[in-house]
């Protein structure tokens, strides 16, 4: 989550500590990483409520699964757990499309919140390689260095990860073209 490596060495000492039942590095851990968690989770989600409850989640699990296996990069991995939980959420989205309309805000203007639908479904839609990079660089602004480390793949993975989800966002977003013929 951090180029820089003393910070990146404090957060995991906070972790194992944390994972070890220290209490005040818990909280410490929590107030270093949730700001920018829950910055990521909103931009995901499109909703403060949901975006919280995402950070809740990844903390328990971070506590629930981390403790029987520390990751190295206790940041990245708590990262990626946040990530992964907003995409769950959005596919489930895609999968009940009636209750993300219902949870939009009142008031929106209806052609972007269609528009903002299209986007997610578009998004949910794509592999889960492709929508990953994708996410991690246009909405979280990751370089392909640190996604290819995030996600054990190469830079040139990443590049072409990118490439491929933007021209299948792009592909699902067109507008069809009218039917030749004009047969109604």
């Amino acid at each position: 989550m951090s180029d820089d490596p003393t910070q990146t060495a404090a957060v995991s000492e906070l972790a194992h500590r944390a994972l070890r039942g220290d209490e005040a590095a818990f909280l410490e851990l929590y107030d270093r990483l949730a700001r920018r968690l829950h910055g990521t989770a909103l931009r995901l989600l499109g909703n403060r409520e949901e975006a919280e409850d995402v950070i809740q989640e990844t903390f328990i699990t971070f506590l629930d699964k981390a403790a029987t296996d520390p990751p190295a990069n206790p940041g990245g991995w708590l990262h990626r757990v946040a990530v992964n939980q907003c995409l769950d959420r959005l596919r489930r989205r895609q999968r009940y499309p009636e209750d993300a309309i219902e949870a939009a805000p009142e008031g929106a203007a209806p052609p972007s919140r269609g528009l903002r639908l299209d986007l997610e479904r578009a998004v949910a839609a794509l592999p889960d390689g492709a929508r990953e990079v994708l996410l991690l660089h246009d909405v979280e602004g990751l370089k392909h260095r640190e996604i290819a480390e995030q996600l054990g793949i190469s830079i040139g993975g990443s590049k072409s990860q990118l490439f491929r989800a933007r021209a299948l966002v792009r592909t699902t977003l067109e507008p069809t073209p009218p039917e030749a013929g004009g047969a109604a």
